[in-house]
């Protein structure tokens, strides 16, 4: 696998971010509602971005308060799904919140992804609240989501791969 490299969300990423958030989730965000979410105060996004080609290949959105960071949403290019982005996304994430002087990430997870899960639970998150009838699928359908959170210390981001 070739190489990827973070870094923070420029205005030229948002329309692939959102191509990529519609993919991910039955409620998609636009491009407005991204620009809206990283102009809230204590907001940041990354990109993991392909070191040649220079497209990007995923993203992270962050919200931190005091000593707490949220991260209100993770999701990769479907076609690089397994191939390790979305855990270093998640290892980004911690680190840039750990710098930033959070102490906690939390995140929600639809329950019934079993993918999510485990890629948070490898990172130390576990289990801390549910929310039933939290998502609505295209369908009509709910799912419930899973507050899920971890201690964060300083550690190094490894590349996939």
């Amino acid at each position: 696998m070739t190489g990827y490299e973070l870094s923070m969300v420029e205005e030229s990423d948002i329309g692939i971010m959102a191509r990529i958030h519609a993919l991910s989730f039955d409620d998609a965000w636009t491009g407005a509602m991204i620009r809206r979410i990283l102009a809230m105060p204590g907001a940041h996004g990354i990109v993991a971005r392909h070191e040649r080609k220079q497209t990007v290949s995923g993203f992270a959105l962050l919200r931190q308060a005091a000593d707490e960071c949220e991260v209100l949403s993770l999701a990769v290019s479907p076609d690089l799904r397994g191939d390790g982005v979305g855990g270093f996304l998640l290892d980004g994430a911690m680190e840039y919140a750990s710098v930033a002087g959070a102490i906690k990430l939390f995140l929600e997870v639809a329950e019934d992804n079993d993918v999510a899960r485990r890629l948070y639970e490898g990172r130390g998150l576990a289990p801390v609240g549910r929310r039933p009838d939290y998502y609505t699928r295209k369908d009509g359908t709910t799912a419930a989501a899973l507050t899920m959170s971890c201690p964060l210390e300083a550690q190094a981001v490894r590349a996939p791969g």
